[in-house]
C-alpha cells in the first residue's frame, strides 16, 4: 500500500470515528436529513425620539398663475414658520406639488365656473418631540391646511433590531426542543437559520383638510408613546 492509500485510509477511519461519536440524525429513505423548522418572533418597544409630518398648502386661482403666486407666498409661510420653530432647512422637504383645473355646475350640470388648484406639501422632521405640538400649531395658524397623519421613528434602531433578534432565536430554540420533545424525538445540530424584521410605525390623528388651518390651531398635546420593533427568526434543526 503506497504513501497515498495509508494517508487516504486514515482520514476515512478518522470520519468514520467522528461519526460513531456524534449523535446521529435521522436520515429519511430518500437520505435527506429529518428535521423541524421553527420561526421565533421578538419584539422590543422603544421609545421615539423623531417625528414625521406632511404639511401642506392647497390653493386656487382662476388661472394657473394666480393660483401658483397665491400657493407661493403660503408656502414660503409655513417654511419661515418651521424655521423659525427650530426645524432645519435640511428636514423640510418637497414631498408632491400638484396643479390641476377644478370646474363648478349647477343643478343642470352646466359648469358655472372653472379654475385651478395647487397643492405644495412638505415632509418635515421633527427631532425635538418636545416641541411637536406647538409646531403644528404654528404651521396651522400659518396657514398650512393640509397636514396629514404624524408617524414616530427612533434614529437609531441598531441595538433594539439585535436584542429582537436575540429573542426571535431563544424563543425557535424553545419551540423546537418542545416540538422533538412531544415527538420523542431529540434536536441535533442547525441546519440554517434565517431572520427578518418589521417595524411597525404608529399614527398618531393630527389630520386635516380644505378651508384654513387657523380654525384648527388649538394647542393639542402629542403623545409619542412607543413603538415596537419585531424580529422573526426561521431555524431548521435535525432530528435526532
Amino acid at each position: 500500500m503506497n504513501k497515498r492509500s495509508i494517508v487516504f485510509t486514515s482520514i476515512l477511519a478518522a470520519l468514520f470515528l467522528l461519526a460513531a461519536c456524534a449523535p446521529a440524525a435521522m436520515v429519511s429513505a430518500d437520505g435527506q436529513v429529518r428535521q423541524v423548522t421553527v420561526t421565533g418572533s421578538g419584539i422590543v418597544y422603544v421609545v421615539p425620539d423623531l417625528a414625521y409630518i406632511n404639511v401642506g398648502v392647497r390653493s386656487q386661482g382662476d388661472t394657473v398663475a394666480e393660483a401658483m403666486q397665491a400657493n407661493n407666498v403660503q408656502a414660503k409661510a409655513i417654511k419661515d414658520t418651521l424655521v423659525a420653530q427650530g426645524v432645519a432647512e435640511g428636514d423640510i422637504q418637497t414631498s408632491s406639488f400638484n396643479v390641476y383645473p377644478q370646474s363648478d355646475y349647477d343643478y343642470q350640470g352646466t359648469i358655472t365656473r372653472t379654475y385651478y388648484s395647487v397643492e405644495n406639501n412638505v415632509y418635515v422632521t421633527v427631532r425635538d418631540l418636545d416641541a411637536l405640538g406647538s409646531i403644528l400649531d404654528a404651521v396651522a395658524a400659518s396657514g398650512a391646511n393640509t397636514i396629514y397623519g404624524i408617524s414616530f421613528d427612533v434614529t437609531d434602531k441598531t441595538e433594539a433590531q439585535s436584542s429582537a433578534r436575540k429573542i426571535a432565536v431563544e424563543s425557535a430554540m424553545s419551540q423546537a426542543k418542545e416540538l422533538a420533545d412531544a415527538a420523542g424525538v431529540g434536536v441535533g445540530e442547525i441546519l440554517s437559520i434565517s431572520s427578518s424584521y418589521s417595524y411597525p410605525t404608529y399614527y398618531s390623528g393630527y389630520g386635516m383638510g380644505g378651508g384654513g388651518g387657523a380654525e384648527y390651531a388649538v394647542s393639542v398635546p402629542i403623545a409619542a408613546g412607543q413603538i415596537q420593533v419585531s424580529a422573526d427568526v426561521t431555524i431548521s434543526m435535525a432530528i435526532q
